[in-house]
């Protein structure tokens, strides 16, 4: 009987000895934004977070966790896939405009990767998707661990009000991804989509970003992206019931508030 409480006094030793060498790792700090006003009574929601401390800021939190079609955000992953599958060669790969008017004078002409990325010229994304073909992009949809990556809603029109949708979390997951450069695509393909998704470059910041509105009823807006300052690198993720243009005016008001940005 001693022997059998002796091995059991033995056993708890060692596991609380295993146990004490265990490093436990920190939790991310989430702060609440207190932020309404700002979105003036719309429903939208916010995740920016800093990839030196992993303090993450939330606006929203139960929206912030639903999956929404991400519209012209998925450009960023489009371009990169484009890339990667050589259905563009770089940033200054010319398509050819069809003629055809669209309801934006700047779509109506020849674009290349990086000015279809400034100026969201859908046309664009949805020839390279054609090219990039179902089984790649399912293929790489899937390596970047995209949301529902579900691309049925067809080759080029699966983003838009159709069946892939991301949540703001998993949009900064994926944008912080790119950040590291932890993405399975090649380095200097993500350093090239980096650069052609800048937006502003001052003394104090950079900012890289993309916005996405649903262009039928402009119900859905997103702004998401990443902006460098001498203090660190913060990623973010803002989508609400509006326009992109009105969710990136939102971001940055919010980026203001919290000190990232000084006016």
């Amino acid at each position: 009987m001693k022997l059998k409480k002796l091995w059991l006094l033995l056993i708890l030793l060692i596991v609380a000895g295993s146990a004490a060498t265990i490093p436990v790792s920190a939790e991310k700090q989430v702060k609440e934004l207190e932020v309404e006003e700002l979105f003036e009574g719309v429903d939208g929601t916010t995740v920016i977070k800093n990839l030196q401390t992993n303090q993450v800021y939330v606006y929203n939190k139960e929206r912030s966790q639903e999956r929404y079609t991400p519209e012209s955000t998925f450009k960023i992953a489009n371009a990169l896939i484009g890339l990667q599958t050589k259905a563009v060669r770089d940033e200054y790969d010319v398509k050819r405009w069809d003629g055809v008017e669209r309801e934006f004078e700047d779509w109506n002409r020849d674009h290349t990767l990086a000015s279809g990325m400034r100026h969201s010229v859908i046309w664009y994304y949805q020839a390279m998707a054609r090219d990039i073909g179902y089984e790649n992009m399912a293929n790489y949809v899937k390596q970047l661990n995209y949301g529902n990556q579900d691309i049925s809603g067809g080759i080029d029109q699966f983003w838009l009000d159709s069946s892939l949708k991301i949540s703001a979390q998993e949009q900064v997951q994926f944008i912080e991804n790119l950040v590291e450069e932890t993405l399975p695509i090649d380095e200097q393909h993500l350093k090239t989509v980096k650069r052609i998704m800048i937006n502003e470059e001052f003394d104090t910041y950079i900012l890289h970003g993309k916005t996405g509105s649903r262009l039928s009823d402009y119900g859905l807006g997103w702004y998401v992206g990443y902006i460098e300052t001498d203090k660190g690198v913060w990623v973010f993720a803002t989508n609400m019931a509006g326009s992109g243009s009105k969710a990136k005016s939102i971001t940055l008001n919010i980026l203001k508030e919290i000190n990232i940005i000084k006016e």
